[in-house]
């Protein structure tokens, strides 16, 4: 499965942006995808990830309330919706799906976008 995600840029704090991944083939319906960053001289992070039969929703302390992951299976794709940026979200963002939770959460999966870069700045 290749992975491809768009939709960074650079943005004023405050602003919002959408990121999109879409997946190369059909992936399971009950598959997990997961939105990660990473900032310079940073560790890679969980930012927020979603099920598949319910569409259960998990996100990072710093993305809760501001950011929202959605899927669209007919699509094979994820999108995150970013608002309220802050300098602070300023990072490579990874999309990745999984088969488990487990691994969606862990970022242990083979299955990763190449990045986009989102760049939040005055």
């Amino acid at each position: 499965v290749q992975l491809q995600a768009s939709g960074g840029g650079l943005v004023q704090p405050g602003g919002s942006l959408r990121l999109s991944c879409s997946a190369s083939e059909r992936t399971f319906s009950d598959y997990y995808w997961g939105w990660f960053r990473q900032a310079p001289g940073e560790e890679r992070e969980s930012v927020a990830a979603i099920s598949g039969s319910r569409g259960t929703t998990i996100y990072s302390d710093s993305a809760e309330g501001r950011f929202t992951i959605s899927r669209d299976d007919a699509k094979n794709a994820v999108f995150l919706r970013m608002t309220s940026l802050e300098p602070e979200d300023t990072a490579i963002y990874y999309c990745a799906v999984a088969s488990t939770f487990r691994a969606i959460v862990a970022g242990t999966t083979p299955y990763w976008g190449q990045g986009t870069q989102v760049t939040v700045s005055s």
